[in-house]
């Protein structure tokens, strides 16, 4: 057995108003340079809808993550390494700039400049962030927001195409009938990262510390191995240095014990940062399940109880300081995940163990209990609701239990569980001890559960421990040994000339060719 800390996120997406403020506050620390104006390391996305970029959990089309051999060995979707060779300048398998959105400004200077006396008032068109060129607004990074575009084209979201037709046929988009949830998305910084084996320059890495998946700029070459491998599509190319950049899970602020911007900003206060120790030799195993259903399981068992004397007995073997060994007991990630198990990963069927969970959605569930004729103080009657509400659980089970309906519900229980339990406690003190044994939970690890999701304070949410000491003097070194950012300097690292150059095809999309002088 190998321990290792793995710095991971879980998201509750109950709380989540789809306000943007996460992506906004990551789009200006992380990707507020050339070549990055189409990149977003954090979006939020409105389900059901088919995602930015369109359609990337069509893994048939885009052959990201990783599947079983004839001989139940896991090999990635993509290929392996000569057919990734044949392609390396070739590579049939990348969303264009189509599938993302054509980034756009706007001609601000013809209001400011406007004279005065005009008959018509001046308009400010939309022009290409790239070409300069004019251009019509069709696609964004979160076009179906709030349903906007999701009646166009969500009919061929890849989840409800995977659904059971019956329960597809629940789904509406009639303004009167539909629902919505927003999805917010980063990097998911997995156990087993596609990205990583996919690259050939060996670039992407995993950080042994804590987990987090990086890019190493001075050797990325810009193959783009790793956008394909990637089944989130969450690793991007600068088409101004030719080069792979994604989410870094904020690493500098994690190092000083502080959350990531997109957490520190949350308006929803719907993240939870927190350590999480797990068996690296056990990874492999668990990713080569062969039942899709029981990945979540498996995945779970991977993890260690930071609470098992034996586990801190190999924690401490393995050179991990005392204050991560703390910050791992007192983790909000792990008590989501393993003690109060209401999280779940997205897209466990991608086979990449992913670190960054959710807590699903609960709808109205006293309203669907009242429609059904049902009486919404008995706790049987709530629970036998589950799965008549606005949003179907075989949707919910598509996107984070690899289509297995009976674990999302039994999730939702627990959620609706904890709203009656503690309604009753608020109304009149009393302890409902049947919904307690309808969901195997007693009443403080609801009432713990119910304050971790509820009122939880920031100190609760965010459970980081600052860097290893012992390499605090090499972190200083490091910082100190030059004066930029290396994404800051010109070209980027290693590029004294643009590496890529933009053009606008003759059937009106846009190309992004890398200059194989920089590309070398």
């Amino acid at each position: 057995m190998r321990i290792r800390a793995q710095v991971a996120m879980v998201m509750n997406l109950d709380k989540c108003i789809g306000c943007h403020t996460c992506s906004v506050t990551c789009k200006q620390t992380w990707t507020n340079r050339e070549g990055t104006e189409y990149v977003w390391f954090n979006n939020v996305e409105t389900k059901p809808g088919i995602g930015y970029p369109k359609h990337y959990e069509d893994q048939e089309r885009w052959k990201g993550g990783w599947k079983l051999d004839a001989k139940g060995r896991l090999v990635l979707l993509s290929g392996g390494r000569v057919k990734r060779l044949s392609r390396i300048f070739a590579n049939p398998d990348l969303p264009t700039l189509e599938d993302y959105y054509e980034p756009a400004t706007f001609d601000k200077d013809v209001l400011v400049d406007a004279p005065a006396g005009l008959t018509d008032t001046p308009v400010k068109r939309p022009r290409s962030a790239l070409t300069g060129e004019p251009m019509s607004l069709e696609w964004g990074a979160n076009w179906e927001d709030g349903l906007g575009g999701a009646h166009e084209r969500a009919g061929t979201d890849p989840n409800l195409t995977a659904m059971d037709p019956e329960a597809a046929a629940r789904v509406k988009f009639e303004f009167e009938k539909t629902f919505m949830f927003h999805l917010p998305r980063i990097c998911e910084h997995c156990l087993n990262p596609a990205c990583v084996s996919a690259c050939p320059s060996g670039a992407m890495y995993k950080r042994e510390e804590d987990g987090i998946v990086l890019v190493d700029q001075d050797r990325c070459r810009g193959w783009r191995m790793c956008v394909s491998a990637c089944p989130y599509k969450k690793v991007y190319v600068n088409h101004a240095t030719g080069k792979a950049e994604k989410c870094t899970f904020c690493f500098p602020r994690i190092e000083a014990g502080q959350p990531t911007i997109c957490s520190e900003t949350c308006v929803g206060r719907l993240r939870y940062l927190g350590l999480v120790f797990y068996d690296e030799d056990a990874v492999l195993a668990a990713a080569s399940v062969e039942d899709e259903r029981e990945l979540l399981a498996a995945q779970r068992d991977v993890f260690l109880d930071p609470h098992d004397p034996e586990t801190v007995r190999l924690a401490t073997e393995a050179g991990l300081p005392e204050e991560w060994i703390l910050a791992a007991q007192a983790s909000p990630v792990w008590r989501l995940i393993s003690e109060y198990r209401i999280a779940l990963p997205l897209h466990p069927e991608y086979r990449t163990l992913p670190m960054v969970w959710y807590v699903p959605p609960l709808s109205p569930v006293l309203d669907a209990v009242g429609a059904a004729g049902r009486d919404d103080t008995d706790a049987d009657d709530v629970f036998h609701t589950i799965r008549d509400l606005r949003i179907p659980v075989e949707y919910l089970a598509e996107l984070f239990t690899a289509g297995d309906a009976d674990a999302v519900a039994g999730v939702l229980m627990k959620l609706a569980a904890m709203r009656s339990y503690m309604r009753a406690r608020t109304l009149d003190g009393t302890v409902a001890e049947e919904i307690c044994d309808a969901v195997g939970m007693p009443g403080e690890r609801i009432e713990a559960m119910y304050r971790l999701l509820a009122i939880a304070k920031y100190d609760e949410r965010y459970v980081i421990p600052a860097a290893y000491t012992k390499a605090a003097a090499e972190l200083e070194a490091q910082a100190a040994s030059t004066s930029d950012c290396s994404l800051d300097c010109a070209g980027g690292p290693g590029m004294t000339e643009p590496a890529a150059l933009v053009s606008r095809r003759s059937d009106g999309r846009i190309g992004l060719s890398i200059d194989p002088a920089g590309a070398s």
